[in-house]
């Protein structure tokens, strides 16, 4: 799949109009209360098991590939990492799945590059990011190339639906 600004994604076409507002009201925070899918429910006249139905729905269907919080890891003693592969294409499928099923990968995604899968490693010790590289290294015989943090950089991207 080429690197492109803006794709047309074929689940978007499955949304209703809550489904969009849900997506573009989730990018703007979610309340930290004892509630909060009651909450946003509220905000939006939804009952909360609806909400939370339809979360996982679009989860389910892909419109969401993760819903959850964003740490800066650093500050809890923790450490992120980009890291990239070369995969052949004969073999994408199960490295895909190798490297996906490891709870320290944050995101994963495929390029139009030598280096066609990029992902982001996330571990609450330093420590267990060469660990993680070192066993995706092992289980699918290619070599992982880490491109640790140097500088954090903040930038703010809300795309509606």
């Amino acid at each position: 799949m080429p690197d492109h600004p803006i794709q047309t994604l074929p689940h978007t076409r499955a949304l209703d109009d809550i489904d969009r507002t849900l997506v573009n009201r989730m990018q703007d925070g979610f309340p930290l209360c004892p509630r909060p899918f009651a909450s946003v429910a509220a905000q939006m006249g939804l009952q909360e098991d609806a909400l939370i139905d339809r979360l996982a729905r679009l989860l389910e269907i892909g419109a969401l590939t993760r819903f959850g919080p964003l740490f800066q890891i650093e500050r809890a003693g923790g450490a992120y990492c980009l890291a990239a592969m070369a995969v052949p294409e004969s073999c994408w499928d199960r490295v895909v799945e190798q490297v996906n099923r490891r709870i320290e990968i944050a995101h994963n995604y495929r390029r139009e590059h030598v280096l066609n899968m990029w992902f982001v490693l996330a571990a609450a010790d330093p420590g267990d990011i060469t660990a993680c590289i070192r066993a995706i290294e092992q289980e699918t015989a290619l070599t992982v190339h880490a491109f640790p943090k140097e500088r954090e950089y903040f930038l703010e991207m809300k795309l509606e639906i």
